[in-house]
């Protein structure tokens, strides 16, 4: 009970077979047109590429310190002005914490006074 293929199924699979067969050899042609660098240049093209590297990591480093101490530096006088603030708005609960004692104690000494 085996399938029979058609005549189109039959050539897509020679198509198939083929294409397989000739990647090989493709693959190998292309790389006969792959231009190698000298030993020379390859060495150059290395050296570049290091030196860019080590000139982008020191950038980097720099910009990197440069920012930490701007943050820091921000941060503590964040720190600063918030403490201040707070210590603003405690004095002046405070303050009004003394008045509404001063208050009740009046209130409290007329009422003692009229009895």
């Amino acid at each position: 009970m085996a399938k029979e293929l058609s005549k189109k199924e039959i050539k897509e699979q020679k198509k198939k077979n083929k294409d397989k067969k000739s990647f090989g050899k493709d693959f190998k042609s292309e790389l006969k047109k792959v231009v190698w660098p000298k030993p020379a240049e390859l060495f150059k093209s290395t050296v570049a590429v290091i030196a860019i590297v080590i000139l982008i990591s020191v950038i980097v480093f720099c910009l990197d310190f440069v920012f930490e101490a701007m943050n820091k530096y921000g941060i503590d006088k964040l720190k600063n002005s918030v403490q201040t603030t707070q210590e603003q708005n405690n004095t002046a609960q405070e303050a009004e914490n003394n008045s509404e004692e001063n208050i009740e104690q009046t209130r409290r000494t007329r009422c003692t006074n009229r009895q």
